[in-house]
Order: C-alpha cells, then structure tokens, then sequence
C-alpha cells in the first residue's frame, strides 16, 4: 500500500488523532472555526473529485476552487480499511494516490482541512469502488450426474478480493455470449444449461463488485488475464442401437474366398439391401448376395466408404478397385507369415544326407482347427437425440476383451455391417462422435452396446439382459444354506452363484477367524456349505448362457449368529471385584465381546442390563476380564455376548449368563465393652450409611476364642441390620474377638481383636474346720484363674499376732494353719490370671480355745470352784465383819447384839461355818474327802 505520510506539525496532529479513536478531528476547532469550515463545505461539494485508476488506486484530486486563503493543509480522511486512515495532500496541485488493501470493495473519501491546530470533520465523503482483481486461474470439468448439458466451473481468485458476481463469456458457434453467475461456493459452481455435443470456446471469467451508496449503484469489473479455456461437452449416445447376426452358406462363403483370393468387393454400408428385402429372394440368391453385399469397412479414415461390386443377370462385372484396409480373414496375418515362415519344414538341407542326419525323416501334417462358418453382423441404429451436436458414430468391436475393429462413419450413416470369422465373445459399441471444432473430439459416454459368444460351430448364444429375480436363501443350519430364485423369462442355460463374505477381511490377519470365502467364489450348486456361525455373506445369482451372464441379481446378505460363549464362570478376587472366564468355539467369527452386569442400583433403585465391558476379539479360545468396582454382598448377573462384523451387527446370546453374589467387607469393630460377665460389641460396615436392606447379607457371627478356657469358643448371631452383640465371656482369660459377616455364599471377617479380661474373684467363700491354730476355706471358681493366693490378718495389732505370707493355691480349697488359738483373723482370697489378679474375696474367722486332758480340766475346775468359794467367803466374812464393826458402833449407842443368842436360838453357830469353809477348801484342792 502506498500511503503518503504527512510531515511536520500536521504528522503529530494525524498520530495522535489515530491513537485516540474518541477524539474527532473538530475536537479542537472553535465557533469561528466552525463557521469558517461550514463556508469551505460549501465552496467544496461540487469541487472534489475521487476516481480510481488503471493500477486500482484510489485518487483524490483538489481542484483549484477548492483551495483557500485560510487553510493551512488538506487531507482525506479514507474508511473501509480495519481502521480509520487519515493521508494528508503533500502537493495540493498534485492528485493524492492510495492503494487500497481491499479490491472489490467500498470506500468512503472525506476532505478535511486544517485551520491551524486540529483537523475538521469530513466536508464531503465521496464514495467510490475499488477494482477487483482477475482470476487467477480457472478449470472446466463434466459435471458427474450429467455431462451432456452440464459442467462445473472451478475459479481460483484472488485474496482480498471481494466479488458479487462472476460475468462468464464464451463462443458458442460463431455468436459470443456471456452470463452472470453469483451461486459460487469455495470458487466452484454448477452450471447445467450446455448443448449437449457443442464445443465452446474462449471461456473466460470476469468477477464483478457491486455496492451502493448514497442511493448510486456502483459497479466494478475486474481485468480478464486468465488463458481462455475451450469446453466441448459429452454428446448424447446414439438411440435404439440393434443388430443381427447372420449365418452365411458354404457355398456362399467358398464362392466369397474365390473373390477376395484375387480382389476385395466392398461397397458403402448404407447400400447394403435391408435384411427384409433379402428375404423375399430365394434362398441361393440371399446368401449369395450376402456374401457379395458385405462390406470391407475401412478403420483408418473417419468415412465407411469404398467400391462396390455390380451384379447383374447372374454375371459379375469386375471393376479395379483400390486394395481395401480390411484385412481378409482367409488371409494369413503378417505375424501368422513371420511363424509360418520360423515353424516352416525346410525341403531340402545341404547335411540332409549324410549319415545320421534327422533331415531324413518325414515331418507329421500339422492338424488344422475347424474353421468358423462365415457370420454376418449387421448394426442399425438411430440418431441421438436433440439437440445434439455430433459428427458421426464410432464403431467398436471387441472379441474376447481385445479390440479387434474400430471404425467411423459419417453423421448420415445409421447401419454397419461386417464378417465375424473367429468364434469367441463379442462386444460391440456405438457411440456419437463430436469432433468439429477448436475442442477436443468427445464421444457419448452412455452404454448403448450389447454382448454375444460365437462358438466354434456357429452357435449364436445371445447376452442376458435381465437379471435374476426372487433370489432367496435359506439357512439349513449353521454352516449351510439353499439359494432358490424366480423362472427366468430368458433362456439360459446355467446359472452361477457367487458367495462372498463381508466380514473375512475387517479383522487384521492375526486375528482373523474365518478361511473360506474371503474372495469372491462362484458355484453352480445352489447349497452353499462351508460357512462360518457369526460372519455376514453377499450371496449374488448370474443366470449363464454360455461363457456370458446376465447382470448380478440383487445381493442376498445373509448373518449367521454366533454361537455365542461356554463355560462362562465366576471366580472371586474380593467384595468388589471377580475374575470371569469363558471359551468361544474355534469355528466362530465376531468382532467383540460385551460384558453386561444385572443388578439392583441403589442410586436409581432400578434393576437393567448395563454394559460394562467391551472386549476386541482374538485369536484366542480362552478369554478372561477383571470386573471391578462392585458392590459388595450385592447379587449379580454377568452376561457375555458376541457381536459379529455385520452391518448392521448381531449378538448372541443371552443365553451366556451366570449369576453370583459377591462377598460382603470386612466389618471393623467400633467398640469393646465388658462388665458382669458379658461383652458388649459394637461395629461399622462399609460406609457410614449404607442401606443393607437389598443387600444379600444374612447375619453377622460375633465369636471370641479364647486361651485357656474349658469352652474355647464363644459365638452369637445377629440380624444384618444390627451392629452391636452382647457376647457372655468368662472372665480372667485372653480373647480373640471377630465379627464376619455372612452371605449365602461366602463371609468376610473383621481384623481380630485381641481382648484380656480380669479375672473375676473367688465366690461363695466359707471358713470351715476352725480349730485353736488353723482354719480351713472353701471358696468356688469364676472364670479362667492361674493360680490363687491367700493372705490371713489378725483383726488388732498385737506383737504376738503377727500376718503370715500369703499363700499360693491352684484349688479351691486351702487350710491356713499356724494362727493362734482363740483368735480371730481378716482372711482374703485373690484369683490370679496371666499375672493379673482380680479383687480380693474377704472374710473373718475365729481360732478355737486349745484343749486340755480330761483330769487336768478337772482339776482345773475344781481349783477355779474352790477359788470362787474362798472368794465368797472371804467376802461374806468381810460382809460380816463389816456388820459387827456396824453393830459394835451401834452398841455404843446404846445397841448392843447378842451373839450367844444366835446359837442359842438356832441360827448358824459358828463351828458350822468352819466346817463348811474347810470342806469347800479340801474340794477345791481336789483332796478325798
């Protein structure tokens, strides 16, 4: 782009215009300003002027009018480009030129004017059109559906162009026409408005841009500089194209070897009589001007003509004729010449002679093949249809797939005839040839030809044309089937099936299952055996006549379903996960396995086949898959299933299932609590709030086993929704405590808790056979005890009553001797378990006197009588005594008792007393008395 920068003050006023998209150019102009530049507007609309030119500039000129005294600088002010761009006038007698960065398209050119410190707003905008860009190159091509009338134009244009319609130009004949095309996508369209055969020449194209503005309409055309193309389009095949083939006499063909041994007859095609013509004639006379009548066709020029032979009145004038190109078929090949000439049996050799020679030895007459009668082969056909342009027809004959004659005739000429000599497979073609012109030569591309087989003996098997109808299979089991199909309203004389499998070649050949069919096999027998359970076959009919057959039937598709998989086990790995594991048959062919679960979903509360897994299949009779992310004690129902490689696919079978139930998690024990003998448990499952209401789970089994006890094994069932036991335990021994949860199936136990109770203390302890130094104690067992130990105490502190050590005892019976008699003791019985003891069982007993002979305690009683007695009496002396002394006192007051007197009147006297006190003495001694 050629942009002219401004300079000076004017450059600083322009950048910092730009870089501020806000600020206008009247930003800075004052009233008086503003009211100069409104004059200047005036004075200017009609005065600027903006064009473009030959190189697609944008140029902006000032006239002379619209110069003033008080302006200082020009500038226009251009948009259409991404930003705003302002290009001041460096020479205002010099036109400002812009090269545009878009061609194509509209631009809008202000004037602007500065008045010393700022620049004013556009005091006029002139639109204007910038020139597009040629094409760079464009193609022409058929247009696939139909070439006869329509092409596909295929233009590269330039970037930053931007057109609205493409102007096409062309020749057709000798007028020049042209058209404005706008549907193009991506530089292509198709146009299908063409003469079908008309070559058209000098195609060019011109893009045009439009737009409007200000309510003008501008338009813009583009230079053309692209090579001109030429087109000729595909001309319509020839109509109702038939023929006959004709078998010629012997007589007629030995008679026809005479002419063409010493000249070659031949006239134009179209002078040929008519076949119904021929045959109101005698039989001798139709093969004989048959034979004469056929025409030696040239294949070198572009016209069937050549001399002709006259008859008349059963005599032939023989005229002098040019040698024909057409080669007779009795006539021996150059190529067949050169091997005559190399496989020839010389005559004569100059060492034929001589002894040993094999030159001697007459050579075998070669056995020559029987000859093919001569055959007639007439071709009539009509012109193609309007408006077609054309110029004559081709004439193609092919035997056994190799062309062997070709000929052209002209536009006027609808009928060829010719002499087939070799048996085999003939393919004939007309097509419309199209030629004059500036344009490549085309021919109709339209099939209009036909097919027959000529056997060695002249049989004539005509082409099928139809193709079988009805065509059904039928499978009798897994590896076999029975193609059936409708009459055929053509005679044929055989009919071929062809089977192949669709799926043989998807899997890489590692991996592939399937030997037969993988290619295409035809059969004449309508069972098909051999198949494959789980492939997909194309089963195709030809009806044969002949090495000839007719168009394929419509293909049969049949699928045969797997047989599916054996032997389909679970093996566990834990709660959530299973190993499963299957075999296939060998003779089986699928795509994949897929691996679905059944089972009750607690999120949807839902029960569905879900697929879970899908494995590629393998060559391998075996398979396994890790199933994971299972819930556990959850019931299950796997299903594997082949899919084959048909289109679309099947599955098989549903069959193939096996149920299971996984194995419950481990619980983990919460809690562990023991008092009076029994021990509470508690514990989690799984998460913290799971819904064990259609789990599989049965019960939980809480057991401890312990040590050393008579019953080592301890157990309880609880119902799945609890999750805590009371378990009684002995006391006093070492547990080993789980809680498993069970299913029908399997159980999952907890880690192991190792639990050691106290031992418990003795109970029911008695104190029994006490005597004046020991005592013996009976007590019972609680729980598991080692050992017990026994410690009596006296009941008060004393020196001579001292605690003995405690005693060690594996029964329940002790005797605690060596105590005092007659005393009494605090007696305690401690239960040891794994040197642990429990408390103390306590209780008081009492030492016996200790015991004397039996005159000893006698004695012993008659000392202590006998002390009781002196004692009473000394008391009842003192008794006495003290009453006399009373007395005596009393006396001296004038009282006075008389002892004499007692004795006197009966009482004790006092000799008695002695007595009595002196026998009581002697048996307290123990004296006889």
């Amino acid at each position: 782009m050629m942009d002219l920068q401004p300079s000076g003050q004017v450059l600083r006023s322009w950048i910092r215009t730009e870089n501020d998209p806000t600020q206008t150019p009247e930003t800075f102009l004052t009233n008086g300003d503003m009211l100069q530049v409104l004059q200047l507007e005036q004075q200017v609309s009609s005065a600027f002027q903006v064009s473009t030119n030959q190189e697609g500039l944008i140029v902006a000129a000032l006239e002379r009018g619209d110069l003033q005294d008080n302006v200082t600088a020009y500038a226009v002010q251009i948009s259409g480009e991404p930003r705003l761009v302002l290009v001041p006038f460096i020479n205002t007698s010099e036109p400002l030129l812009f090269n545009a960065s878009f061609h194509g398209l509209c631009y809008t050119v202000g004037l602007l004017v500065n008045l010393g410190r700022s620049w004013s707003r556009p005091m006029k905008s002139v639109p204007v059109l910038t020139k597009p860009l040629p094409v760079r190159a464009a193609y022409i091509s058929d247009y696939r559906e139909a070439p006869e009338t329509g092409v596909v134009f295929d233009i590269d244009p330039p970037v930053r162009t931007v057109f609205s319609r493409v102007n096409i130009s062309y020749t057709e004949g000798l007028e020049r026409r042209s058209m404005l095309y706008k549907d193009f996508y991506k530089g292509k369209t198709v146009f299908k408005h063409w003469l079908p055969g008309v070559c058209y020449r000098n195609i060019t194209f011109q893009l045009i841009s439009e737009a409007t503005a200000l309510q003008t309409a501008l338009t813009s055309h583009s230079d053309v500089t692209h090579s001109p193309l030429h087109h000729r389009t595909v001309p319509f095949p020839p109509l109702n194209v038939s023929h006959k083939v004709l078998s010629l006499s012997r007589r007629a063909a030995a008679g026809g070897r005479e002419v063409a041994a010493g000249r070659r007859s031949a006239r134009r095609a179209r002078d040929v009589p008519l076949m119904e013509e021929a045959e109101t004639q005698p039989e001798e006379d139709v093969v004989f001007e048959e034979e004469e009548a056929t025409p030696r066709v040239s294949f070198n020029a572009a016209q069937n003509v050549t001399e002709s032979v006259a008859i008349s009145n059963g005599s032939r004038l023989e005229e002098a004729e040019p040698q024909s190109y057409w080669l007779d078929p009795t006539e021996i090949s150059p190529a067949d010449k050169d091997e005559e000439f190399v496989n020839a049996l010389v005559s004569e050799y100059e060492d034929s002679n001589e002894p040993g020679s094999a030159m001697a030895v007459p050579a075998e007459v070669p056995v020559l093949p029987t000859r093919l009668p001569p055959v007639l082969l007439e071709l009539r056909w009509l012109p193609p249809r309007p408006p077609t342009s054309y110029d004559g027809f081709n004439v193609y004959i092919y035997r056994d797939g190799n062309s062997t004659e070709m000929a052209t005739v002209d536009e006027n000429t609808h009928e060829f005839f010719t002499e087939l000599t070799e048996p085999g497979t003939y393919r004939i073609q007309v097509t419309t040839l199209s030629s004059s012109g500036d344009c490549e030569a085309r021919e109709s591309s339209a099939d209009t030809g036909f097919t027959f087989y000529l056997s060695p003996s002249g049989e004539l098997l005509e082409e099928l044309r139809e193709r079988p109808q009805g065509v059904s299979v039928r499978l009798l089991d897994s590896s076999t089937a029975a193609v059936s199909w409708a009459p055929s309203p053509q005679s044929h004389n055989g009919s071929l099936v062809s089977v192949v499998s669709t799926t043989c070649l998807k899997p890489s050949l590692s991996q592939r299952m399937e030997n037969a069919y993988c290619s295409e096999e035809n059969s004449t027998s309508d069972i098909i055996s051999n198949l494959t359970p789980g492939a997909q076959y194309r089963v195709v009919v030809y009806h044969t006549n002949g090495p000839l057959t007719s168009p394929p039937s419509e293909p049969v598709i049949i699928d045969i379903e797997p047989t599916g998989v054996r032997e389909l086990a679970v093996y566990p790995l834990g709660p959530t996960a299973v190993v499963l594991s299957w075999q296939r048959p060998y003779h089986v062919a699928f795509r994949k396995y897929i691996l679905q679960t059944f089972f009750f979903n607690p999120v949807t509360l839902a029960s569905e086949w879900t697929t879970y897994y899908e494995i590629a299949a393998t060559a391998s009779v075996i398979a396994t898959v890790r199933v994971t992310d299972l819930l556990p004690a959850w019931y299950y129902n796997f299903r594997v299933s082949m899919v084959t490689w048909g289109d679309p696919p099947l599955t098989c079978c549903d069959s193939s299932t096996v149920s299971f139930v996984t194995a419950p998690e481990a619980p983990h024990i919460s809690l562990v609590d023991y008092s009076q003998g029994v021990l509470v448990v508690r514990w989690t499952y799984g998460e913290l709030f799971i819904d064990l209401s259609h789990s599989r789970m049965l019960h939980w089994q809480v057991e401890a086993v312990g040590k050393k006890g008579p019953q080592r094994r301890y157990s309880v069932d609880v119902t799945r929704n609890a999750m805590q036991a009371s378990l009684p335990l002995p006391p006093g021994d070492i547990y080993n405590l789980t809680v498993t949860a069970c299913t029908e199936r399997s159980r999952n136990t907890s880690v192991p808790s190792i639990i050691k109770l106290e031992p418990a203390p003795p109970r029911l302890l008695l104190a029994v056979n006490a005597t004046h130094s020991s005592i013996t104690l009976l007590w019972s067992e609680d729980g598991v005890v080692d050992y017990y130990q026994v410690l009596c105490r006296p009941n008060w502190a004393s020196k001579e009553l001292k605690a003995g050590e405690p005693i060690t005892s594996t029964a329940q019976v002790l005797t605690v001797s060596g105590l005092v008699p007659s005393s009494s003791y605090n007696c305690s019985v401690t239960s040891f378990s794994y040197s642990s003891a429990s408390r103390p069982a306590r209780i008081t007993v009492t030492t016996a006197a200790k015991e004397m002979n039996p005159s000893m305690a006698a004695i012993s009683a008659l000392a202590v009588l006998s002390l009781l007695l002196i004692s009473l009496l000394v008391l009842f002396l003192l008794v006495l005594r003290k009453k006399h002394l009373e007395m005596t006192r009393n006396c001296s007051a004038e009282t006075f008792v008389n002892f004499a007197s007692f004795e006197r009147d009966g009482k004790l006297p006092y000799n008695w007393y002695a007595s009595l006190l002196l026998l009581l003495l002697l048996q307290a001694v123990g004296l006889p008395l």
